[in-house]
């Protein structure tokens, strides 16, 4: 095993407390939040039952991924018409322009936080 999957691989735990397996190498019954996002659950209050780690070269510095357990995650909860409309009212307001109040299909830059032509009119007025 080479030492950069040396210094990942701790299944036992006594290096950083929990179980810690190099990137891709984790056993199977474990999962990161996306994982389980993706197959419809969520990891439900359960603590975080080991991780996966890779160093970066370059920095020396590891980066993880926390692992949760399959078996004790719950569905994800349904969402409510009252969530949906919020969703979309935040949505809304990321569309919207504040100077202007003109919608667009996509969202504002938030680097301005205002649109293009807003961006071109302020540029013209300070030139």
């Amino acid at each position: 095993m080479p030492t950069a999957y040396s210094r990942c691989f701790d299944p036992a735990g006594a290096r950083y407390g929990i179980p810690t397996y190099p990137w891709r190498m984790a056993p199977d019954g474990f999962a990161t939040r996306r994982q389980l996002r993706a197959r419809g659950l969520r990891p439900g209050g359960q603590p975080i039952a080991a991780q996966v780690m890779v160093t970066n070269r370059r920095v020396n510095t590891p980066r993880v991924a926390y692992l949760y357990r399959e078996d004790l995650a719950k569905p994800v909860r349904p969402m409510t018409s009252r969530k949906w409309g919020a969703l979309a009212l935040a949505m809304l307001a990321r569309r919207t322009c504040p100077t202007c109040q003109i919608t667009y299909s996509y969202c504002l830059s938030t680097r301005y936080g205002i649109c293009g032509l807003c961006i071109s009119a302020e540029e013209q007025r300070a030139a």
